[in-house]
């Protein structure tokens, strides 16, 4: 049985953000990011406090789910991919939250619901190459997710084709790389959900899903980014045109080493001034006891 708490810790996939809710007031939000000790060092950064390494967000892709919007992007440095991140809003675009935690050093590149209800959001692991792909899995309407590790063991490869057209059936076209020995490319397919996976079949070249549509789905929205704002514009079709309902900014904060905490120098030890010491009483004799004469 898969436990998927022990692969995250293990790998170090999740990272605690807090519940935080930006509110859209009609400037571009800016994503809220702190670079760690753990990001610098695991992503091979070399960042400084007098260069500080530079760090991006990117929007790839967007889903509306009734009055819901979902977007999943990342956060990235120029050389490395540090966090994979989902976006979230209940309210048409007017406020929104990030439902799951971030996952470190991955990428979210596929996301589909079937339903108001039901939804996933395939990715892998990037370092030192793409590896233990997995889907992020909601049946609630994106209020919680669950991620599920595809396999049960480490497995180079790379998602390039998720499709789901039911609440039980999904399929999934893996990219192992040109390194992999055998077949490069597999078709895998889920009767679980998402829960579990079966290879289908397996080919010397991209594999295409039958039930997935050859043209995506057009859901009349779209992410743009902006050189004028240095934003992503999330934008909904209004008749000809495209109106803006929200925009994030593509410079975050940068990596910088945590500052080392000031340790103040021991102060010299106060001697206390020397008193003389009390001197011992002398010896009292010991008592004899005199018979009384008769």
């Amino acid at each position: 049985m898969r436990m998927l708490v022990s692969l995250a810790l293990a790998y170090g996939w999740l990272a605690q953000q807090p519940p935080v809710v930006l509110e859209n007031l009609g400037k571009p939000m800016k994503i809220a990011f702190q670079c760690s000790g753990d990001d610098i060092h695991n992503s091979g950064l070399s960042c400084t406090e007098e260069e500080p390494c530079t760090v991006y967000l990117e929007l790839t892709m967007i889903e509306p789910v009734g009055n819901q919007l979902f977007v999943i992007g990342n956060i990235h440095s120029r050389a490395t991919t540090l966090y994979a991140l989902l976006l979230a809003s209940s309210d048409a675009g007017k406020t929104w939250r990030e439902p799951v935690e971030r996952v470190r050093g991955a990428s979210l590149d596929h996301l589909r619901f079937v339903d108001f209800e039901y939804g996933w959001i395939g990715g892998q692991l990037l370092q030192p190459l793409p590896h233990d792909p997995f889907v992020l899995i909601t049946t609630d309407g994106g209020k919680i997710w669950r991620l599920r590790p595809m396999f049960d063991e480490q497995r180079f490869g790379t998602i390039l084709a998720m499709w789901f057209d039911s609440r039980s059936g999904g399929s999934v076209v893996l990219d192992r790389g040109q390194s992999s020995e055998g077949l490069r490319y597999e078709l895998y397919e889920s009767p679980t959900g998402g829960e579990s996976w079966m290879v289908r079949e397996a080919a010397d070249r991209p594999m295409r899903i039958r039930r997935m549509p050859a043209i995506p789905l057009d859901t009349g929205w779209r992410i743009r980014p902006d050189a004028a704002t240095r934003a992503f514009r999330i934008e909904k079709r209004a008749g000809e045109k495209w109106a803006n309902v929200a925009s994030f900014l593509f410079e975050l904060d940068p990596c910088k080493p945590p500052q080392d905490r000031q340790i103040e120098p021991p102060t010299e030890p106060v001697t206390p001034p020397k008193t003389e010491e009390p001197k011992p009483e002398a010896e009292r004799p010991k008592p004899t006891l005199k018979r009384k004469k008769q």
